[in-house]
């Protein structure tokens, strides 16, 4: 037998070359410290919500004021010193890591000096109120992150640049939602282009490990708790699939809806405010978005998290007009221009869904339909059904309802494509738009 020579041989060629195991010392670190940024990005943020509550609940007119006047300030600081740092986050990781953007240019999408501006600006619009999530911006922070490991690695290193951004958008997923796994997923379903990317068992580990910053410090709970799951049976068919519907047709209306509105050439006269008086109109929206977290009582202010634990928990009785209020404070807040993501409102959105659709059919275990509804909007939303299920999944520990998710996310994001091209493809073309003539593609893909 000739095999204990050959595999000593090939441990001691893998071990001969210092440099390659130097170079995966980066990566893994670099990925820590993409895990660690996002946390710490989720704490302030989190403090500055809860901020921004507890001034409210003070001084009720407060946002009249505070929410129109910060989003103003916000949008005049990225349209200043980082334009890419508007929107979500992921239409920037998705503009780097395309075939369409040259090296040099990446520094457009992805830099350290935007994950710095994202890390700030998303949390001021956290503490003016505003409805956001903070996911897609973890997703350009964490690859800003990753990509500045490119400097640290030896002159012949294999590692690409694009292979350390797709690893850092995908850490900041799974940093951001505690799901390892969810971050893999993203990366394999929405920014991988390259097989080689996906086949690499280093940049899974540093996905990995960035989730696992996450676990470290916030510990192996589930965000929103443990979903109780009674006698799943043939009673669950209908609930779910009249749920993955009504999912599937306002995800992929509010996702054209964004489209419309971020990816337009349009002379409207609204479009055209927007264009020539960019703070006027982030303004106006800042007061519509205070004018109708007034109107709920505050429930449509911040991302809806503590919204939808308690929709899941049973201890909030939400208005069946919660849906349309969410959906357009977090368009009007996306539409200003301040850096926002959309994760966490669709969450919330598709909580409310879920519980509209529980409430109408009568159906016992609400919770169960309130975890189906997360999945199903975000699915529809984003048109990545198996990242949405894991996300749900991992976050409400619901291990039970695995193949109701998988079934409710494909469902809604296959009724979705009816309605709507994918988000954030459609946003990629608006961010290649921003490259310098030169490098400009001649025609769209």
């Amino acid at each position: 037998m000739h095999n204990p020579p050959e595999f000593l041989k090939a441990l001691r060629a893998e071990l001969a070359d210092w440099r390659l195991w130097a170079d995966r010392v980066v990566v893994l670190l670099s990925a820590a410290l993409a895990g660690l940024t996002v946390v710490v990005f989720t704490w302030l943020s989190e403090r500055a919500l809860e901020t921004f509550h507890a001034y409210h609940a003070r001084h009720y007119w407060l946002p009249l004021l505070w929410t129109p006047l910060l989003t103003v300030g916000i949008v005049y600081l990225t349209r200043r010193f980082a334009v890419g740092a508007a929107g979500s986050g992921i239409p920037q990781v998705m503009a780097a890591l395309s075939s369409q953007t040259p090296k040099e240019c990446r520094s457009l999408y992805v830099s350290l000096k935007l994950s710095l501006a994202k890390f700030f600006l998303t949390t001021g619009g956290l503490l003016a109120g505003l409805s956001l999530g903070r996911e897609g911006p973890s997703v350009q922070i964490a690859a800003g992150v990753m990509r500045s490991a490119r400097r640290w690695l030896s002159t012949n290193s294999q590692i690409k640049e694009s292979g350390l951004i797709l690893a850092g958008g995908a850490a900041g997923i799974a940093a951001a939602f505690n799901t390892p796994l969810g971050g893999v997923m993203f990366a394999i379903e929405e920014l991988s282009r390259k097989p080689e990317d996906r086949r690499s068992g280093l940049l899974s580990a540093a996905i990995i490990l960035a989730g696992l910053m996450a676990v470290s410090i916030y510990g192996n709970a589930t965000y929103f708790g443990v979903i109780r799951v009674e006698n799943i049976n043939f009673g669950l068919f209908l609930p779910a699939l009249l749920i993955a519907i009504v999912c599937g047709v306002c995800g992929g209306l509010f996702a054209r809806l964004l489209i419309y509105s971020l990816h337009t050439t349009s002379e409207h006269w609204v479009h055209r405010f927007r264009r020539s008086s960019p703070l006027w109109f982030a303004g106006a929206c800042g007061l519509v978005i205070a004018i109708i977290g007034m109107g709920t009582d505050g429930a449509t202010f911040g991302s809806g998290y503590v919204h939808t634990r308690n929709m899941l928990e049973n201890n909030t009785d939400v208005s069946r007009v919660y849906v349309l209020f969410k959906i357009a404070a977090t368009w009007l807040t996306t539409w200003a221009g301040v850096p926002a993501g959309i994760f966490a409102p669709s969450l919330a959105i598709g909580a409310a869904l879920g519980n509209d659709v529980s409430a109408l059919l009568n159906y016992a275990n609400a919770p169960t339909i309130i975890a189906l509804g997360m999945a199903g909007f975000l699915a529809a939303v984003t048109q990545a059904p198996m990242t949405a299920f894991i996300i749900v999944m991992e976050m409400v520990s619901g291990h039970d309802l695995v193949l109701s998710l998988m079934a409710v996310a494909l469902i809604s994001s296959g009724v979705s494509r009816l309605i709507s091209l994918p988000l954030y493809s459609a946003l990629t073309l608006s961010q290649l738009t921003r490259l310098p003539p030169s490098a400009a593609p001649k025609s769209a893909p």
